[in-house]
């Protein structure tokens, strides 16, 4: 079912509210209820969204005032569920539709030489989801950064699965990854907490309706991390329709739905939890330099440095077999770093200006593929 909640101002005594459905450009229902009141609608035959079957439907919404149309918006939606379950083999996984799917996508910072966080064009800002699927990826880690709307929409309707970060500033005084946490954790300011609950609630309302979105990381690598079991816990109860990762890749809680290590440059799994599912959520950061496409001429950096497109790609596509070999062990997701260079950081499959692909993308696609498809083979 498709549930539609009107924020009205000023609407009249009387006024209803009126949903209409498309599909394909097909009136496929249409329903009324009295203004403010949350309009539920069943769709029968549903086409469920995917990253290979991205099928979005549309529709319309208009605020009657008697005879008279008096506001009308314009949107869309999409069928699908994202959800964990426990295989065969014991191993809990990451469903999509009901059925056992490995996501596998860069770690994407949006970054960008003349506006930093702010991409130059609308094309530009769909340009790094375009390289992202033609990688053969099926998901994308926004990196504790939000994108503007459009961003969303693009990932929505060219089909990318999303994992949203939470921006997080704060110390990190320990950062425990290869264990279970057993320290002291970060204490924040009561007026830290109280910015970052305001926030975090903010931007799940703000992107609560994107359908690529199907997992929030409340906190990275010990980044200001604080109260973990109460903000993942709040978390899941806010928006129980996605998967929580409480804590990418540092002082880790069984709490919500993921153990999300991190790990370079190679993949590793040192830790595995039987009941979560378990994924690598970083690893990578191999790095090529390329002279007239760097933001700082010298001091560039990466996990490991080659000096041509073809050493590095045989370094990707030997993490990708290793990769590849804990899928049927317990990996249920991926993220490599990552999508583009970032100023000193020299990692990405393309450089910082996107004028260069750095790797072989044909090869990176193929093997990309091979690893998503050993969950199902």
């Amino acid at each position: 079912a498709i549930k539609v909640n009107p924020l009205l101002t000023n609407a009249s005594y009387g006024d209803i509210i009126e949903v209409t459905i498309k599909e394909n450009n097909k009136v496929i229902a249409v329903s009324k209820a009295s203004a403010n009141e949350e309009v539920e609608i069943y769709i029968e035959n549903q086409k469920l969204w995917s990253p290979e079957s991205p099928f979005l439907y549309y529709l319309t919404v208009k605020l009657l005032s008697g005879d008279t149309t008096t506001d009308t918006v314009d949107s869309y939606f999409a069928m699908r569920k994202i959800s964990k379950k426990r295989d065969e083999n014991g191993v809990v996984r990451m469903q999509l539709n009901n059925k056992d799917y490995f996501q596998f996508g860069p770690l994407d910072q949006g970054w960008w030489p003349d506006g930093l966080y702010t991409a130059p064009t609308d094309e530009a800002l769909k340009y790094d989801i375009v390289k992202t699927k033609e990688l053969g990826f099926n998901m994308i880690r926004k990196h504790v950064k939000v994108e503007p709307a459009r961003w969303y929409t693009h990932c929505d309707e060219l089909g990318i699965l999303v994992w949203q970060d939470m921006p997080n500033g704060d110390a990190a005084p320990i950062c425990q990854n290869r264990k279970y946490f057993d320290g002291t954790a970060l204490k924040r300011s009561a007026k830290s907490e109280q910015i970052y609950r305001k926030e975090w609630k903010e931007i799940i309302d703000y992107l609560y309706s994107y359908p690529s979105i199907v997992v929030w990381v409340p906190f990275n690598e010990a980044w200001g991390q604080f109260k973990t079991v109460e903000i993942t816990e709040w978390t899941q109860q806010y928006d129980p329709s996605r998967l929580i990762n409480s804590a990418s890749g540092g002082n880790h809680f069984q709490t919500g739905d993921i153990l999300d290590l991190h790990n370079y440059p190679g993949p590793d799994m040192y830790l595995y939890d039987a009941q979560r599912v378990t994924v690598l959520g970083e690893y990578g950061g191999i790095g090529l330099p390329l002279e007239g496409h760097l933001w700082k001429t010298d001091n560039n950096w990466g996990y490991v440095k080659f000096k041509n497109s073809r050493e590095t790609t045989e370094e990707y596509i030997k993490y990708a077999k290793k990769l590849k070999g804990f899928v049927k062990t317990g990996f249920s997701a991926a993220v490599y770093t990552q999508t583009t260079d970032v100023e000193g950081e020299v990692n990405g499959f393309m450089t910082y200006d996107r004028k260069v692909d750095k790797m072989d993308f044909k090869k990176v696609r193929e093997i990309n593929q091979e690893v998503i498809n050993e969950l199902t083979n």
